[in-house]
């Protein structure tokens, strides 16, 4: 049954609009330690070959750590990451939850960070994720910036042994031909 028209029911609320997820500080801190948690106990495994030896070929199974993300947070927490930017913005909360939302990004940026430099995560992969480049600028023999363009529109006979080797190691994809060492 429908509401009466020009009823006043609303004015009736204590509150208006949903409550939030997380109320305080110390239930965000305690499901995001969930997580981390869950993330600690559950690694990825993959399969390698065992290289030497008598086994040599076995195949064995070996863990890697999962690397913590803001995406996996937000699976594990039922909330898109357009929900955690919203809430993160949302001028109301208080002064711990704010301080709870940058340790949690921050313990997911180092972790992250920190598995790239130790090997356990793809260096490349992590380096895009936060954001981190590493920019290299090649010059030509009079000192200007080389165009690269497709490889087929480079004309690598006019360029010197060390500018084929700058442009081959720059580039970000990779190609079925070497250049010649001229």
């Amino acid at each position: 049954m429908a509401a009466p028209k020009k009823n006043q029911f609303w004015k009736n609320r204590t509150t208006h609009g949903r409550d939030l997820l997380f109320s305080t500080g110390e239930i965000l801190w305690e499901e995001c330690s969930k997580y981390f948690n869950w993330c600690d106990a559950n690694p990825w495994w993959r399969n390698e070959p065992i290289k030497g030896g008598s086994n040599a070929g076995k195949i064995i199974k070996v863990s890697n750590a999962r690397p913590y993300s803001l995406s996996g947070l937000c699976s594990y927490l039922d909330v898109s990451e357009n929900y955690w930017h919203s809430f993160k913005k949302n001028k109301k909360l208080s002064e711990d939850i704010l301080l709870i939302i940058a340790r949690v990004e921050r313990i997911i940026d180092t972790q992250q960070f920190e598995g790239a430099a130790v090997g356990a995560f793809r260096e490349n992969i992590i380096a895009r994720k936060l954001g981190l480049i590493e920019k290299q600028e090649i010059t030509g023999k009079d000192g200007g910036p080389i165009q690269v363009g497709k490889p087929s529109d480079i004309d690598f006979s006019k360029l010197t042994k060390e500018e084929k080797l700058a442009i081959w190691n720059a580039r970000k994809t990779e190609t079925p031909d070497k250049p010649d060492n001229e």
